[in-house]
């Protein structure tokens, strides 16, 4: 009887599973999650057209029904290409070819293609994953007449499952049949995994009275800290830069924006970010890069990368706070950095932050246990305009009604003062909630 009760249970258990699969495959692909309520209150921008770039996208049902989960973007011939990728010591198959193609000179004159799917990370997939990898790209560079080192692909989603690959081949005369300019959008679309909204930010400068543009998409939402950070990023440009040049801005610029966030403190296997620069801007080429135009140029890529980074905080999973963390005073920027990413990967403040409760204290533990140098006496802290501590003390002034008050808004500012020198560094991350519990818990469903 016992046997029969267990049996039952677990009849009941999967026909209860496949329901729920059934009922996540129709709401993702007729209305998706709930946008959080941190995403831009404009919506998607609207993106300027980069000459020398096409995008194209499509449904393939590599994990997803009914929604697009495949892009492309074709780039014209002489684009320059620039990337970071993750430190993980697991990193997936696109991500090692990937790898061993930037900088390449055999080719460098041609065109290029970017290659993304959502759904499945093609990770921890050993040979299959690598036999993935060559096949779409061998496939993709016969269609699109590019040789096969100028075909980077990208995966993120579900790790450890081998990647349906004979899925998006299928599509990839679909995909290249549909490449336009002006299909940014989907593509941002395209990517995304538990992201409620698609990502896109752009920026504009003129050079010797020329414009110059740049666009960019991402995604990310979970698994996210700061190691490259954690995520898929693609950015456009139709400057004349060489290769070495924009790699140098890229890992410079990296460093301060998607390298300075955090959510969950993960670091995934997948992080991708790809920038392509087409050259098909009349303005000169930057080439001193000490000029005022390449000044310029790096000036608005670091806003565009860092407004990319911002959003993927704000689409944490569950986040209802974005909150930024300034830690100064410190003896190096070394050890600012890292009090600050103790406070922020924190499940104590995170969660206190959530709660909207001001308790200082655990941001004290967090300096205490980040392994930066800080002495108790000196240290001082703030929420936005609010003195909370100083001198290794609370404020006198410091009332605890106000401390909870702030704590309400949507964004907020921690500012630490170790007062010990002149090292500073600010991180961005958001609150740690009970649905980011919910939203990890079913991920694989």
């Amino acid at each position: 009887m016992a046997n029969k009760h267990k049996a039952k249970a677990k009849k009941w258990k999967t026909t209860a599973q496949a329901l729920k699969r059934q009922l996540a495959d129709t709401l993702g692909s007729q209305s998706g999650p709930a946008v959080s309520p941190l995403a831009p209150k404009g919506g998607f921008p609207a993106l300027p057209q980069i000459a020398g770039v096409e995008f194209a996208a499509v449904a393939a049902g590599v994990r997803y029904k009914g929604r697009l989960d495949v892009m492309l973007a074709r780039l014209a011939p002489g684009s320059t290409i620039a990337g970071t990728f993750t430190r993980s010591q697991t990193r997936s198959a696109p991500v090692l070819d990937c790898q061993a193609k930037i900088g390449r000179k055999s080719s460098a004159g041609a065109g290029a293609a970017f290659l993304v799917n959502s759904g499945n990370s093609n990770a921890f997939t050993g040979a299959r994953g690598v036999e993935s990898v060559a096949v779409l790209t061998e496939a993709l560079a016969e269609r699109l007449d590019l040789p096969a080192e100028r075909i980077f692909t990208a995966s993120t989603g579900v790790i450890g499952e081998p990647l349906p690959h004979d899925r998006i081949l299928a599509k990839l005369d679909e995909l290249t049949a549909a490449l336009q300019p002006e299909g940014i959008a989907d593509a941002a679309k395209a990517i995304m995994t538990t992201d409620t909204f698609p990502k896109g930010a752009f920026a504009e400068i003129d050079i010797d009275g020329h414009p110059v543009r740049i666009a960019g998409i991402a995604k990310g939402s979970g698994m996210i800290a700061p190691d490259m950070a954690t995520m898929l990023v693609y950015i456009f440009t139709d400057a004349k830069i060489a290769q070495k040049p924009l790699q140098t801005m890229v890992s410079r610029l990296t460093d301060r924006s998607f390298n300075c966030i955090t959510v969950d403190s993960d670091t995934s296997t997948s992080d991708t970010l790809l920038m392509a620069a087409t050259g098909q801007s009349p303005a000169p080429a930057l080439t001193d890069m000490r000029s005022p135009g390449a000044r310029a140029f790096e000036k608005a890529l670091g806003a565009v990368m860092l407004d990319l980074a911002h959003q993927v905080v704000r689409d944490g999973e569950g986040a209802t706070k974005f909150v930024e963390i300034t830690v100064s005073g410190a003896q190096h920027t070394a050890d600012a950095r890292r009090c600050a990413l103790a406070i922020a990967n924190s499940p104590l403040v995170k969660t206190a932050i959530a709660g909207e409760d001001p308790n200082w204290g655990r941001i004290v533990m967090a300096v205490g246990k980040s392994g930066a140098l800080a002495d108790r006496d000196r240290l001082a802290i703030r929420f936005g305009g609010i003195s909370v501590a100083k001198n290794g003390l609370v404020d006198p002034a410091y009332r605890e009604e106000d401390g909870a008050a702030y704590m309400k808004q949507e964004e907020l500012r921690i500012s630490v003062d170790l007062g010990l020198g002149r090292g500073r560094a600010t991180v961005w991350t958001c609150d740690l909630t009970h649905r980011y519990i919910e939203i990890n818990a079913d991920y694989r469903s």
